[in-house]
């Protein structure tokens, strides 16, 4: 089925194949990190923050590793599922291809793929050694970012566009991000993305950042 979801939340055309959770072995500890960014707040919805809508998502590579670029499949959370503290494999997508120029991604699975599912894979683009991306939402980061010296996309970026996941190659080519593996959303408010080969090494750095900004307050 072809759809575009509201505005705010999905802004690319998704063809998706709706079927059983994905059964692929990075689901168990995507889970798992999952509740954790949700547990520091970094990953959540339904309260009073940005309107009661969902925010944050992580995803992780699925073998075979060295598919080309724009089909580098990848797991990732489902779209407006932020208010669940724990989530089950019925809570995911599998992201079998990506296109920035038509805008568009094409997933199987129960739920439709994450709002940010073409900025995911714009990081998986950039080397076949990216395993894990977490979008978060931390505001004490976003603040700081600058002090920080993490790298930034252009505020008319916005969330979850193919402009958005143009302005990661500027990044890559023009800034550290590729030593750093952390980049601030400029046009999109607290929002803040992490990426490497392991889901550990991911979340540690999110948390080191976290430690960084809150001194600086």
């Amino acid at each position: 089925m072809w759809g575009v979801a509201a505005e705010g939340v999905v802004k690319f055309h998704e063809e998706r194949i709706p079927g059983p959770p994905p059964d692929v072995e990075a689901i168990r500890e995507l889970c798992v990190w999952r509740t954790i960014l949700y547990d520091l707040g970094m990953i959540g919805g339904g309260g009073v923050r940005y309107g009661g809508l969902g925010y944050g998502n992580a995803s992780a590579r699925v073998r075979p590793y060295d598919l080309s670029k724009g089909k580098r499949a990848f797991l990732i959370t489902g779209t407006q599922t932020g208010h669940h503290h724990e989530l089950g494999p019925e809570h995911f997508a599998l992201v079998q291809a990506y296109d920035m120029a038509s805008n568009s991604v094409r997933s199987a699975g129960p739920s439709g793929a994450s709002s940010e599912s073409l900025t995911h894979g714009a990081v998986y683009d950039q080397s076949p050694l990216i395993r894990w991306v977490f979008h978060v939402h931390a505001p004490a980061i976003w603040t700081h970012r600058h002090a920080l010296g993490i790298p930034s996309t252009r505020p008319d970026a916005e969330y979850g566009s193919s402009a958005m996941a143009r302005d990661l190659w500027r990044l890559f080519g023009e800034t550290e991000l590729r030593t750093l593996r952390i980049f601030a959303m400029s046009g999109h408010q607290d929002g803040i993305v992490c990426f490497g080969g392991s889901a550990g090494e991911v979340g540690g750095r999110l948390v080191e950042y976290l430690a960084m900004a809150m001194l600086r307050r």
